[in-house]
């Protein structure tokens, strides 16, 4: 149990470690669909090469578009891309370096499926049997141009009584497939040499401009994160706090209208519990934001006028003129009226 914790404590708290997770799940899924698949090619001679090439390039293109949905950097980088510049400037080789990495992890199931599809070589059978040059086979010597094709749609169905038995099919298939795998091959070695040569030859060069755009995308993704994160736990502070002065409110107007038992001579009111001040904790600058309109126009200058990425810069950046909308409360200090949500 406790390696499956450290596991999962590392994919969660690495991001490129669960885009990696999910681009090897993906691939697994395009094995498994593929594995699963029940081809039947119509053998007909205008629909061979509609149905073989679809089968070939558009479940591809669904997984590329599912690895594009499942890359949370995707979705970052186009933030990233389309946000106003404000305080901040826009880098495009940033973007340029997420967008490289997120299509390397989408494109992962699409080759995954090309390469099953060529090596397997049904898809290219059905889809290229009626473009086969019949001159290259001798068995069709005896046949007319309209047979021909005819016999040659026929092909991808071994069955059929036209082709059954018949060596000229053998011969047309086998040379497809034959085909088909030495484009799969030729594509996996192309992919595999041209990721060892970039594995390889990289450290050759210099490391700045990668470890500086690695980190920055690295940086613009955790930032989000982290200001997601802070938004929900304000949100849930913001709740609390205005339920709490609802209840305290609602006492004091039942205390007004002499419906407590303490004012008919009960028990006593027991005191007020102080408010926790969060001194000292990172509270302090989430209870500052008390009203709907601070929390709208803190969201507005996030997405408009992003900070500048200098800790010693003025506060005024940073803020972008928060406080001219409504006062700000210190920390344990009670609402004095109802809060606008």
């Amino acid at each position: 149990m406790d390696k499956f914790r450290m596991l999962f404590q590392h994919f969660q708290s690495s991001s490129e470690s669960v885009m990696n997770g999910i681009c090897l799940l993906l691939a697994a899924v395009t094995i498994k669909l593929y594995s699963s698949f029940d081809f039947n090619c119509p053998c007909l001679a205008r629909y061979n090469a509609l149905y073989g090439l679809g089968l070939l390039l558009a479940p591809p293109l669904a997984l590329f578009l599912c690895g594009l949905l499942a890359n949370r950097q995707s979705v970052v980088m186009v933030e990233e891309w389309r946000r106003p510049s404000g305080h901040r400037r826009k880098d495009p080789g940033i973007i340029r370096y997420m967008c490289l990495s997120v299509l390397q992890r989408a494109l992962a199931a699409p080759l995954v499926w090309i390469l099953l599809a060529l090596l397997d070589g049904k898809c290219f059978v059905c889809a290229f049997s009626s473009s086969v040059d019949p001159e290259k086979f001798l068995d069709f010597a005896n046949m007319t141009p309209s047979q021909v094709q005819l016999f040659l749609a026929k092909v991808p169905c071994k069955e059929d009584e036209l082709v059954r038995d018949s060596s000229a099919r053998k011969a047309v298939s086998r040379y497809l497939r034959c085909l088909s795998q030495a484009i799969g091959w030729s594509i996996a070695l192309l992919l595999i040499v041209g990721a060892f040569l970039a594995r390889c030859l990289r450290p050759c060069f210099d490391q700045t401009v990668f470890l500086q755009r690695r980190y920055w995308s690295n940086y613009v993704d955790l930032e989000q994160k982290l200001f997601d994160e802070t938004c929900c736990e304000h949100a849930r502070d913001f709740a609390h706090r205005c339920v709490l002065h609802f209840f305290a409110s609602m006492r004091s107007e039942l205390r007004a209208r002499g419906l407590r038992r303490d004012a008919a001579g009960g028990d006593p009111v027991p005191p007020e519990p102080p408010e926790d001040p969060d001194s000292g904790s990172g509270k302090a600058h989430l209870r500052a934001i008390s009203s709907r309109e601070q929390v709208d126009r803190l969201l507005s200058t996030w997405y408009s006028s992003k900070p500048p990425l200098d800790l010693a810069a003025s506060p005024g950046l940073w803020v972008g003129g928060l406080s001219h909308r409504a006062p700000t409360m210190a920390p344990g200090t009670r609402l004095s009226q109802h809060t606008d949500v």
